[in-house]
């Protein structure tokens, strides 16, 4: 994966993001990545409703994703915002009842990869420039939600917030556990200037 480039998800790269997204049904059952957002009437009526509203939280800048290009083509994306813009996260009350930390600047909710570039380390490159973009915007906390896998090998349907070792590797630490297999960890990103 190393001809890649990563841009932000915005008005200008809307039509490459709804390209995978179509390809894959609106991704995880008509979802359109909007799961994590705050609620609105749109959540539930579908997959139009919901491609409408992710469309349109875009437009607002309220949505924000690393998108992973191959050449013209967006293979991949990880999405992040800030606790506010991403509210909805899985097990929210046994997350609220354990934490200890003030709350992040930011989240890591969701990642998506094209079928055909499934296990081939494509979801590294898309939490790379999701931290990329972060450190460009000013840095701060980042927190994302994990499935713990243990080593075990687990079905891609359940990797929507990647794994505790792609974590790792990527310099976050374990905080805690969240709901089943899941785990809360943290990394600080620092700001870098932009050119």
């Amino acid at each position: 994966m190393s001809e890649c480039a990563i841009n932000p998800l915005g008005a200008a790269t809307w039509d490459a993001f709804v390209s995978l997204a179509e390809k894959h049904n609106g991704v995880w059952g008509g979802c359109w990545c909007t799961w994590f957002h705050p609620a609105c009437s749109q959540k539930g009526e579908g997959s139009e409703a919901n491609r409408a509203y992710k469309e349109r939280l875009i437009r607002e800048g309220k949505a924000h994703a690393a998108l992973v290009f191959d050449g013209d083509v967006v293979v991949a994306w990880c999405q992040y915002g800030s606790p506010d813009e991403l509210p909805s996260i899985y097990h929210l009350k046994e997350y609220n009842a354990g934490r200890t930390e003030k709350a992040p600047d930011y989240r890591l909710t969701c990642f998506f990869v094209d079928r055909n570039y499934r296990r081939k380390g494509v979801a590294a490159v898309a939490l790379r420039g999701a931290l990329d973009l972060i450190a460009k915007a000013g840095g701060g906390v980042v927190e994302a939600y994990p499935q713990d896998t243990m080593g075990k090998r687990t079905s891609g349907s359940f990797l929507y917030n990647g794994t505790r070792s792609l974590f790792e590797q990527a310099g976050f630490s374990y905080k805690r556990s969240k709901g089943k297999n899941h785990c809360v960890m943290r990394r600080t990103v620092s700001p870098v200037e932009v050119p």
